[in-house]
């Protein structure tokens, strides 16, 4: 109920003694609620949370992860600097917690525990740099949020870490992106080169600065750029995220890419802020802001776009002036008449705002565009005569700036001008023609002492802007005319002397003293013509976004055109490039390639059963003979009593039918091609391959026990069930013309990799199409993530040509899908290349019970269980099509069920062994229930997806 109220947005802080009470509750369910409680007020009564700290402390232990979290929550939100040690203590406890959601909330908590105590901050950097080695994407985004505000000018805590954050943003919770986003638009700003060092700025049309023409001469003396791979890792993986459904995602990737894309590159974004735009009204106006800002240097990238941002009758006025904005900054001689008609139309708006911002837009254009500057000036003195006095004070006020390009031929508009005097009652307007007729008085010499004339009498009833162009006005042409205008010019100035504002009461002793000389004036008298008739250069008009480019888009201050709170000021350039190398993370723990695999049996009474083993064929007699002769020494060491799974006839036929298979296959021409989607038929071998460690673990198998007889005619049976129908698909690893004759393909085999088994086999073949021969074929430089390691193959001293070579490397993905970055060599050229699993290919079969299943299953609920309804496929209404579509997406084994409509299957990860258990249980009406157990959720969630899309095709 008090969780309602809070809802509600009710107060129920006098419930807060009730609630806290019940803290020590064993219900669960009821505990959840009141943390939820103590977390909203927790802050407010201080005192009476500070009596339950104990119980907090206790729940810091609870089994479940939930509690944890929110027991370190109300912790973080005591603000009371008497428990910063135990806040401390538990955040660095959370931080090596098994839970990813506990370690998230205490990301969470850092910035907390840095505003009540900046002084551990130190220690708080600690945890930082351990949470940021973290590999799941549910912590990513947060503790980059804790970085950000506790220590973002450490980047080189960032310097490991960079390559892993790139390659899980896609993976990463949707605010968590913009946060990682943002951050690595800064650190890349620090560490990488100008992408656009060697192309000519773009020098505006209103533009004459000098130093940008000698910068664009100097460029043919630079270096030829060459993009950093990490440089282009960023702008690769952030890419896709321009079809995120979150407005916030599209806009950091938009700023992103106009800070730090190559100008050939930017384009891609103008498309998605245009979409952005027009399906997400709320934030219009952010996005019209950056655009605006865009425009200014990419103009050519919104041309496209143009009509997208004409005008409705249904916008706020704040968004037509920002649509207005864009438009003006597209202008060119190309579009300028489409553009011109549009304003015409939206001068008869009523919104008097838009209609003003409409006229100045005009006067923008003529401007920037001299072919045009006669018709809108003449379309601007049309106006002159409309009935709204607006409009026609803001188009004085706009041919005031125009006519101050071309004054001389322009005199009859200058007099035209002179009559409105009369009419207008603006002061901006009334002052701009006074301005403007004081100026040039010399083109208009008999109407100018008559405009004196009629507002020395309105002179006390004007605005102070308008009495102060009067006595500019007077000053002038008692300089050019004093005949006719010395009494006027005198009359006015008496006025002026006691005006109530003392602004008008010091111009006019100035102005006394400077053009009517006196014994006691200065030798600035002399000068009074130069400096009220000097020559006054032409008024510039700028688009008001011309300059905000130097914040980052997106931001409060880019947004405000002045530097907000803790904004951090985007990095200029490096003038070189910083070393690279400390992006690079140590391999640890490599292992070598090559050898068999060899594995433990056990007899039911401990021993190792010698009747399992057998020598292997097809790997040679000698290994075959150490195997059986260490029979003897099984009691002595289980190390020593490793043998195969498999049956040597077996072996001995399948060895002999893929002889034969390869013999019968015709070879392939050089100039054919292989697509994308090819699939080479290949014997897939789940249970003699990586599945047999899984197996040994839990049986023995003795030709003498029952269970390894039905076990094995069980597992006989479905491997040969799934080797038939599964095919492994080839991936393009080196396309044959970007490798200059050299193709390169690869697949997961699903075989076990021997020297590691905590690596994935991924199987590799050269093709080399070149008429003459690929020497030295090697890996150089893996640019791995945190915790991933590589095992190349070994190095090919020559491949002839047209012919064709297959090779296997090892790689420990570390439960991910990130991909695994490197150079592919040869004698002459290095491709850099990347391998991405699937995700069902960082798994292995784990052989369980019935019963089994069930206990594991019941201990993965709750968070590590996700569950979808689907509709199952035309093709897949057979458990037959069901189990081979499941096992070809995933390499798990098919657990026994006692239900004929439930399949559930069983695997391991390769990296870690976290089991994953999945489940395909058929409704009536073509319908069925997936549900994904397993005890990391990113792997679950990954392949919920892949099964759904593989049963409802």
């Amino acid at each position: 109920l008090h969780v309602i109220m809070i809802a509600r947005g009710k107060n129920a802080s006098d419930l807060f003694p009730a609630v806290v009470k019940n803290v020590a509750c064993k219900n669960i369910e009821v505990k959840k609620l009141v943390y939820v409680y103590l977390v909203r007020y927790a802050e407010e009564q201080q005192d009476l949370a500070l009596l339950s700290i104990s119980t907090f402390q206790r729940g810091l232990k609870d089994p479940n992860q939930l509690i944890r979290a929110s027991a370190l929550r109300v912790l973080s939100s005591i603000r009371v600097t008497i428990i910063v040690p135990i806040m401390m203590l538990a955040i660095k406890e959370a931080a090596s917690d098994m839970s990813p959601y506990v370690r998230k909330t205490a990301a969470h908590a850092i910035p907390k525990l840095y505003s009540l105590d900046p002084e551990q901050k130190d220690q708080l950097i600690e945890v930082i740099e351990k949470l940021l080695a973290d590999k799941t994407t549910l912590v990513a985004g947060s503790v980059v949020m804790a970085f950000e505000e506790v220590c973002p000018e450490r980047i080189d805590l960032i310097h490991k870490n960079y390559r892993k954050l790139c390659n899980l943003l896609i993976d990463v919770e949707e605010w968590g992106q913009v946060v990682i986003i943002n951050m690595l638009t800064r650190y890349a700003r620090t560490q990488f080169l100008n992408p656009n060092i060697n192309v000519s700025p773009l020098i505006e049309r209103y533009d004459d600065d000098e130093e940008k023409k000698a910068e664009a001469a100097a460029l043919a003396k630079r270096k030829p750029y060459v993009m950093d791979p990490d440089h282009r890792l960023l702008l690769r993986n952030t890419k896709p995220l321009l079809q995120s459904r979150n407005a916030a995602v599209v806009m950091a990737v938009a700023q992103l890419y106009f800070h730090l894309a190559p100008k050939a590159e930017v384009g891609v974004i103008a498309k998605a802020l245009v979409r952005l735009m027009r399906s997400h009204s709320e934030v219009q106006y952010v996005v019209l802001q950056n655009v605006a800002t865009m425009t200014i240097k990419r103009r050519g990238m919104f041309e496209p776009y143009l009509k997208s941002f004409y005008i409705r009758s249904t916008d706020p006025t704040q968004i037509k002036i920002l649509k207005l904005e864009v438009l003006t900054n597209l202008a060119n001689e190309t579009n300028i008449s489409t553009i011109l008609r549009e304003f015409q139309t939206y001068i008869k708006s009523m919104d008097k705002d838009f209609v003003a911002a409409t006229i100045q837009a005009i006067g923008r254009c003529a401007t920037n565009i001299g072919e045009v500057r006669d018709t809108c000036l003449n379309g601007l003195v049309q106006l002159l005569s409309n009935r709204d006095e607006l409009v026609v004070a803001e188009s004085v006020v706009v041919i005031k700036k125009l006519l101050q390009m071309q004054p001389e031929q322009h005199s009859d508009i200058i007099k035209h001008m002179a009559k409105l005097t009369d009419n207008i009652q603006v002061p901006m307007a009334r002052a701009s023609i006074l301005w403007l007729i004081g100026e040039y008085c010399e083109h208009v010499p008999k109407i100018a002492p008559d405009v004196l004339r009629k507002m020395a009498k309105s002179f006390t009833n004007e605005e102070d802007i308008v009495k102060l162009q009067i006595l500019n006005l007077a000053a002038k042409l008692y300089l050019t005319n004093s005949k006719q205008t010395k009494l006027l010019t005198q009359y006015v100035l008496n006025l002026a002397k006691y005006d109530q504002n003392y602004d008008i009461r010091d111009r006019a002793r100035f102005i006394r003293q400077l053009i009517v000389p006196t014994d006691k004036s200065g030798a600035l008298s002399k000068y009074a013509k130069k400096l009220f008739l000097a020559l006054k250069p032409a008024p510039v008009l700028e688009s008001p976004f011309k300059d905000r480019d130097h914040f980052q888009l997106g931001s409060l201050s880019h947004l405000l055109n002045a530097k907000a709170g803790g904004y951090q000021e985007l990095p200029d350039w490096p003038e070189s490039a910083p070393d690279p190398s400390v992006r690079n993370v140590e391999v640890k723990d490599s292992v070598r390639a090559g050898g068999t695999v060899t594995l433990r049996g056990r007899a039911p009474g401990g021993q190792a059963c010698g009747h399992c083993s057998s020598s292997d064929t097809g790997s040679g007699s000698e290994s075959g003979s150490e195997e059986s002769g260490s029979g003897s020494e099984s009691e002595e060491s289980e190390e020593e009593s490793e043998s195969e799974e498999e049956e040597e006839d077996e072996e001995d036929e399948r060895t002999k039918k893929k002889k034969k298979i390869e013999k019968s296959k015709p070879k392939k021409p050089e100039s054919a091609e292989r697509s994308d989607d090819t699939r080479q038929q290949l014997p897939v071998q789940q249970f003699s391959g990586r599945s047999r460690g899984s197996l040994t673990d839990r049986h023995c198998f003795s030709p003498h026990c029952k269970l390894h007889i039905y076990c094995s005619f069980f597992l006989i049976f479905f491997n040969l069930l799934v080797s038939s129908v599964n095919s492994v698909r080839m991936y393009e690893l080196l396309h044959r013309i970007t490798g200059e004759g050299l193709a390169v393909e690869y697949c997961f085999s699903r075989q076990p990799f021997s020297p590691d088994p905590h690596m994935v086999a991924v199987q590799i073949q050269f093709t080399n199409n070149t008429s003459s021969e690929t020497k030295s074929l090697h890996i150089e430089d893996p640019k791995l993530q945190s915790g991933m390691r590589i095992k190349e193959f070994p190095e090919i001293e020559l491949l002839p040509a047209g012919e064709s070579v297959n090779v296997v490397m090892g790689i420990d993905f570390c439960d991910s899908t990130q991909a695994a970055n490197f150079q592919l060599c040869t004698h002459t050229r290095k491709f850099f290349v990347s391998i991405q699993p699937p995700v069902g290919e960082l798994m292995v079969p784990a052989f369980l019970t019935e019963n089994e299943f069930k206990k594991e299953q019941g201990q993965l609920m709750g968070m590590n269980e996700i569950s979808e309804k689907l509709n199952l496929g035309e093709k897949c209404q057979s458990d037959h099509a069901i189990v081979e579509r499941v096992t070809a997406k995933a390499n798990l084994s098919r657990v026994p069920c006692g239900s004929e409509k439930e399949n559930r299957f069983a695997g391991k990860t390769v990296s870690s062994g976290s089991l994953v258990l999945v489940t395909v249980a058929r409704k009536e009406g073509g319908g069925a229930q997936l549900t994904v157990n397993c005890e990391k959720m990113v792997i679950g969630t990954m392949l919920v997806k892949d099964i759904l899309q593989a049963l409802t095709q």
